[in-house]
């Protein structure tokens, strides 16, 4: 190979560009076989490319495979500047390599990515040395873009099963899928959307890139891509030549700015649970069938994830929630009120619990009957709620029973008034089975740290303040008008 450049400088002969003479200062044998073909031919029908680059790193050679690796004609090469066809996020260390390679130190099965010409990305194994003599730097190029493809499906289930595991909650797994996938395309325009079949609703949880700050007419755009892949359980992939077939409301936003939308269905063995939706800009190679199947192959491992992580969730919300009220039950307040004196004794402030519960709440459920006194309960946590200020907690211990945590209150008045709010909430008619009830609580307070500086202290505390209130009240019912 050097020899060959030597000769091109010196007008000998160069099989680079000669199309058949032959030197006759060459060995005897090779002039005896007058049927080879020259050596740049023979180069043209190696699977392999063979690239030879210039000091400044321009392309004076290229073998006819850069054309099937690259895209780009030989013709087309010729002259070109190496890195610039370089991946941006690979050209540093291509920089690196090919210094060291020019100092005199060859480069066996080194991988980067090159872009082609219809601006997908191909990874290429190089083998490299420098001819010092010719000044040029000759190397072998090998497409393992499959290869890579492969190992890079690979790694992503892995990784997917991994943050199964691993992520705290939902929205940090979708972060990470989308970390993932964002190592095997284009996923800049990323969303996550969730399928409820049991009462038709679709929800998006994850959005990433322009999903994130989407228009009302593109947010309709999104969720008839995602219905349409829910109705017929198939990928879609739209590219410009699809917006005829478009339904109005993607025609509407698929602009010059938009170069295609892929999406597709996650599988389980419930059925479809979701829809994972990205979108292609004019910074971007369009997405590819190629793509389209990388992206249903991972989207199964996907959809298992994210059901593992819902049960996790419902299992949690389970332990920590009351089944009927939704509030939290007896062990998360316990939780959060230790939580809370933590804080409230490293910031020296004030706190109180309310104790309450619900005077004769036995008779609606022996009058009528325990599904109405569950829609009682269901009424009256929806009114406490309504009470309090969002980083209060209002909680269900059992029964009839109610504890609300008021945190970092300025002045002990500050309870006594929740709990005359709360009093008058409650004591308004509640309609149930076309009954009009009125129910009473009674509420016991306690104050941190008049009352106690644990846990146990206060509850125990407020409890019987409750139960004294409730033997006044009962003592007065008895009592002669």
């Amino acid at each position: 190979m050097a020899a060959c450049h030597q000769r091109l400088k010196s007008n000998r002969y160069n099989p680079f560009l000669d199309t058949g003479r032959v030197n006759p200062g060459q060995h005897p044998s090779y002039m005896d076989k007058k049927t080879y073909a020259p050596l740049a031919k023979m180069m043209d029908y190696l699977l392999d490319a063979i690239c030879v680059v210039d000091g400044e790193g321009h392309f004076v050679f290229v073998s006819a495979a850069c054309e099937r690796i690259f895209g780009y004609t030989p013709k087309e090469m010729i002259g070109r500047a190496m890195i610039e066809m370089v991946v941006p996020e690979d050209r540093a260390r291509t920089i690196q390599a090919a210094d060291e390679i020019t100092s005199g130190h060859p480069k066996l099965d080194f991988e980067n990515r090159y872009i082609r010409k219809d601006g997908q990305v191909a990874h290429i194994m190089w083998s490299a040395r420098w001819s010092e003599v010719d000044q040029l730097r000759i190397a072998v190029a090998r497409d393992i873009t499959e290869r890579k493809r492969a190992e890079s499906m690979q790694a992503a289930l892995y990784a997917i099963s991994e943050a199964a595991h691993t992520a705290a909650d939902l929205t940090s797994l979708f972060q990470l899928i989308h970390q993932i996938i964002g190592g095997l395309l284009s996923a800049t325009n990323f969303s996550v959307a969730i399928y409820d079949e049991s009462n038709n609703q679709l929800s998006f949880p994850y959005c990433a890139g322009d999903f994130g700050k989407a228009s009302d007419l593109q947010q309709t755009a999104v969720g008839t891509l995602c219905a349409k892949v829910i109705s017929t359980g198939r990928p879609l992939l739209l590219g410009p030549e699809s917006l005829p077939a478009l339904p109005e409301e993607l025609q509407a936003v698929s602009n010059s700015s938009v170069l295609c939308w892929l999406a597709v269905p996650l599988n389980s063995h419930k059925g479809i649970i979701g829809v994972l939706i990205l979108k292609g800009n004019s910074d971007s190679a369009p997405y590819t069938k190629k793509d389209k199947e990388l992206l249903q192959f991972v989207s199964t491992q996907v959809a298992t994830a994210i059901e593992r992580k819902q049960l996790q969730a419902r299992l949690t919300h389970m332990a920590q929630y009351d089944g009927l009220t939704g509030l939290p039950n007896r062990g998360l307040l316990y939780d959060r009120l230790k939580m809370a004196l933590a804080r409230t004794r490293r910031e020296q402030r004030q706190m109180s619990l309310l104790y309450l519960d619900l005077n004769n709440f036995k008779q609606v459920n022996d009058s009528l009957g325990h599904a109405a006194g569950d829609e009682l309960l269901q009424e009256v946590a929806n009114r406490l709620k309504q009470c309090v200020r969002d980083l209060d907690t209002v909680a269900r211990m059992g029964g009839d029973e109610f504890v609300v945590l008021l945190e970092n209150i300025q002045w002990p008045e500050h309870a006594s008034n929740v709990a005359r709010k709360i009093r008058s909430a409650i004591s308004q008619p509640i309609k149930i089975e076309s009954c009009s009830l009125c129910i009473l609580p009674s509420i016991g307070i306690a104050l941190y740290p008049d009352h106690g500086d644990e846990a146990h202290q206060l509850l125990r505390h407020a409890d019987k303040a409750m139960y004294l209130e409730k033997k006044n009240i009962d003592a007065k019912n008895r009592s002669p008008s």
